[in-house]
């Protein structure tokens, strides 16, 4: 489920809330009962592919010093000469 985050026009409390992409919107605030709670678009929450199957883990291009033990992953790194 995503996170929205939620500011209140009114008394500026902010609070995130998980929700279904479905449900609607929070129009009423908790904190002062206003109706002026919106969602704010936020640039916090990024997206992040974890695990295997992903360009990032399986197919991007290695350098010498993120090989482990610091062996290069083509076998012919120019900083081991």
């Amino acid at each position: 489920m995503p996170t929205y985050h939620y500011r209140c026009k009114e008394c500026g409390y902010e609070k995130d809330v998980f929700q279904r992409m479905t449900d609607d919107a929070l129009t009423t605030c908790p904190e002062c009962n206003a109706e002026g709670f919106e969602r704010v678009i936020s640039a916090e929450g990024g997206f992040l592919l974890k695990g295997s199957g992903f360009h990032k883990t399986d197919y991007s291009r290695q350098t010498c010093e993120s090989a482990p033990s610091g062996g290069c992953p083509t076998g012919n790194c120019p900083l081991a000469k």
